[in-house]
């Protein structure tokens, strides 16, 4: 039986795999470094993450180290909730608290 870990790493790499169409080789594999996930990309991850495991993440907890690869973001997700999947897990509910919005204001360029 695979530890809660393993779970929870192959749930992520579904989700980097889904949402971002990117096939990740090793859960050590820095997402960032590798240029992987650029900072858009990464604010969309962390949406899809937070629906699926029914987690929030406040900005001001945002710690870019423990998003650097499946394993940490895997052991992050267990320190928030112990990977418990949120309830009607698929998506459809947003976390209950501050977030990091994907939703930004339009550019205004004033010529």
């Amino acid at each position: 039986m695979p530890d809660a870990t393993a779970v929870v790493e192959a749930r992520v790499a579904q989700i980097l795999a889904r949402a971002l169409h990117l096939e990740i080789p090793s859960a050590d594999l820095d997402l960032f470094e590798t240029g992987a996930i650029d900072s858009l990309a990464f604010v969309e991850f962390l949406l899809h993450l937070e629906r699926e495991f029914g987690i929030a993440v406040p900005l001001e907890e945002l710690e870019l180290d423990n998003f650097r690869t499946i394993r940490r973001i895997a052991q992050f997700v267990n320190s928030r909730n112990g990977a418990q999947p949120h309830p009607g897990h698929g998506g459809t509910e947003p976390p209950s608290g501050p977030t990091i919005s994907t939703r930004t204001n339009p550019l205004v360029i004033d010529h």
